[in-house]
Protein backbone atom coordinates (compact mmCIF):
# COMPACT_ATOMS: atom_id res chain seq x y z
CA UNK A 1 0.00 0.00 0.00
CA UNK A 2 2.84 2.13 0.88
CA UNK A 3 4.49 1.76 -3.03
CA UNK A 4 1.79 4.22 -4.79
CA UNK A 5 2.45 6.83 -1.92
CA UNK A 6 6.14 6.77 -2.66
CA UNK A 7 5.40 7.56 -6.54
CA UNK A 8 3.73 10.16 -5.87
CA UNK A 9 5.79 12.14 -2.87
CA UNK A 10 9.20 11.03 -4.93
CA UNK A 11 6.56 12.38 -8.01
CA UNK A 12 5.44 15.79 -6.00
CA UNK A 13 8.59 16.80 -3.47
CA UNK A 14 12.02 17.27 -4.28
CA UNK A 15 13.75 15.55 -1.70
CA UNK A 16 14.91 16.77 0.86
CA UNK A 17 12.60 18.82 1.99
CA UNK A 18 10.27 19.73 4.20
CA UNK A 19 7.19 17.35 4.63
CA UNK A 20 4.04 18.24 6.62
CA UNK A 21 2.68 15.38 9.01
CA UNK A 22 -0.86 15.39 9.97
CA UNK A 23 -2.61 12.59 12.35
CA UNK A 24 -5.50 12.51 14.94
CA UNK A 25 -5.08 9.59 17.13
CA UNK A 26 -7.85 9.05 19.82
CA UNK A 27 -6.94 10.08 23.30
CA UNK A 28 -5.97 7.22 24.81
CA UNK A 29 -2.86 6.44 22.16
CA UNK A 30 -1.47 10.25 23.18
CA UNK A 31 1.59 8.45 24.37
CA UNK A 32 2.31 6.42 21.77
CA UNK A 33 2.30 9.43 18.81
CA UNK A 34 4.47 11.33 21.01
CA UNK A 35 7.06 8.20 21.68
CA UNK A 36 7.05 8.54 17.80
CA UNK A 37 7.33 12.02 17.39
CA UNK A 38 10.27 11.97 20.56
CA UNK A 39 12.87 14.79 19.29
CA UNK A 40 10.54 16.38 16.63
CA UNK A 41 8.56 19.89 17.08
CA UNK A 42 4.83 19.50 16.45
CA UNK A 43 1.61 21.25 17.47
CA UNK A 44 -1.50 19.10 19.26
CA UNK A 45 -5.52 20.12 19.17
CA UNK A 46 -7.72 18.18 20.88
CA UNK A 47 -11.41 17.50 19.71
CA UNK A 48 -14.56 19.52 21.04
CA UNK A 49 -15.21 16.08 22.37
CA UNK A 50 -12.06 15.43 24.02
CA UNK A 51 -11.74 12.14 22.24
CA UNK A 52 -8.87 13.03 19.62
CA UNK A 53 -5.68 14.61 19.77
CA UNK A 54 -4.98 16.22 16.08
CA UNK A 55 -0.93 16.15 15.78
CA UNK A 56 1.13 18.50 13.05
CA UNK A 57 4.86 18.17 12.45
CA UNK A 58 6.69 19.59 9.97
CA UNK A 59 9.58 17.83 9.39
CA UNK A 60 12.88 17.73 7.41
CA UNK A 61 12.83 14.59 5.26
CA UNK A 62 15.87 13.60 3.73
CA UNK A 63 13.48 11.02 1.37
CA UNK A 64 10.15 9.62 0.14
CA UNK A 65 11.54 6.74 1.96
CA UNK A 66 11.91 8.40 5.45
CA UNK A 67 8.25 9.61 5.37
CA UNK A 68 6.93 6.37 4.48
CA UNK A 69 9.04 4.99 7.65
CA UNK A 70 6.78 7.29 9.54
CA UNK A 71 4.08 6.65 7.81
CA UNK A 72 4.74 3.05 9.06
CA UNK A 73 5.70 3.93 12.26
CA UNK A 74 2.72 5.34 12.98
CA UNK A 75 0.19 2.57 11.43
CA UNK A 76 0.81 0.91 14.52
CA UNK A 77 -1.15 2.62 16.12
CA UNK A 78 -4.06 1.45 16.64
CA UNK A 79 -7.08 4.27 16.10
CA UNK A 80 -4.64 6.43 14.11
CA UNK A 81 -5.64 8.59 10.99
CA UNK A 82 -2.98 9.98 8.57
CA UNK A 83 -4.49 13.33 6.77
Amino acid sequence: PFLRLQEKLDEHHSFPCRYVFKFIVPKAKVTEMEDLLKGFEFTTRESRTGKYTSYTAELHMESSETVISIYRAASCIKGIIAL
